[in-house]
């Protein structure tokens, strides 16, 4: 497909955080194709730090999602200068890889030339008329691929499907101090376990879960344990430690509690120090695999041919 004139592309996301990191090939994508773009991310407010360092972007535009919050005046009041503000970057491409009405209406008034997206249904009128391209998704694919087909039908693509994660030095001697706190040495093997996800269906029992980690700890590995920082995730991480034995929890020095307490660098700092990463198909998961752990990912409700560890030296176990 012959696109004319590209400037500037916006790329809109608007989904959690792993989804957007499952986004990073369609950037290098478009920055192979236009190296001199200025290429944006649109995407939630709390997914940021999973862009933030990577060279194929210029521009992260964050959508505040605490206006949902607000009355329907001053939510539309809010809105309409959001949406002023995008149309006055006057951006010559739009690619939509969220779906839904508001990244729709985002792309029309955007004004930009070249308008693309995806329907999952073959009766869309909204979509047709909105999208100059506009591509049938493929539910059976991964979501890397999924969102990577959304450019490459038009002949927009790359070799490398390499998720890429950014850790910056901050985030590096933050681990390096929890080591050095707790006497990791080089020689010792370490695993990074985040047992919950933002949905906690598609959490393993909490007894199970405790005594992967009593396991490991006996044989003298040490763990260290994450967590989101909402309350209902550090909530069931407690629970999950609470249920392993005291004569366990005494080697203070093998058991390493950072439930609730680290940002979303840190955490792939952690991941990245790590000789393992065990946990359930979340956004951390996807963190460690991108970042090179190796990953044995417990999958239940959701499908991990669609959403397992991509790219990397990884086990999935599925009931």
């Amino acid at each position: 497909m012959n696109f004319r004139g590209i400037e500037k592309i916006l790329v809109i996301k608007l989904r959690h955080i792993g989804d957007v990191l499952l986004a990073v090939p369609v950037f290098r994508a478009l920055r192979e194709n236009f190296p001199q773009a200025h290429i944006a991310a649109l995407i939630n407010s709390g997914t940021e730090d999973v862009l933030t360092g990577n060279p194929f972007i210029n521009e992260i535009i964050v959508f505040d999602r605490s206006v949902k919050k607000l009355s329907l005046s001053r939510r539309l009041w809010e809105e309409s200068i959001f949406l002023r503000g995008i149309k006055n970057k006057h951006f010559d491409m739009t690619v939509d890889l969220t779906g839904g009405d508001r990244p729709a209406i985002i792309s029309f008034i955007s004004g930009a030339r070249y308008r693309l997206g995806y329907v999952t249904r073959k009766k869309n009128w909204l979509k047709k008329n909105i999208y100059t391209h506009l591509v049938r998704k493929n539910g059976s694919q991964h979501i890397v691929m999924q969102n990577l087909d959304v450019v490459k039908q038009f002949g927009i693509s790359t070799d490398n499907l390499h998720i890429d994660f950014f850790v910056p030095e901050e985030a590096r001697s933050f681990v390096r101090r929890i080591f050095r706190e707790n006497n990791i040495k080089d020689s010792d093997t370490v695993v990074h376990v985040h047992p919950t996800s933002r949905w906690l269906f598609k959490c393993w029992k909490d007894e199970y879960m405790a005594e992967v980690i009593n396991w490991l700890i006996e044989h003298g590995i040490k763990v260290i344990v994450t967590s989101a920082p909402g309350k209902r995730e550090t909530e069931k991480a407690k629970r999950i430690l609470s249920l392993i034995p005291s004569r366990i929890t005494h080697h203070a020095s093998r058991l390493i509690d950072l439930c609730g307490k680290t940002t979303i660098k840190q955490l792939a700092a952690i991941s990245r120090a790590s000789d393992l990463f065990i946990g359930v198909d979340s956004a951390p998961m996807h963190i460690a695999a991108a970042v090179g752990t190796p990953v044995i990912a417990l999958f239940g409700p959701t499908k991990e041919n669609r959403w397992g560890p991509w790219g990397n030296i990884h086990t999935v176990i599925s009931k």
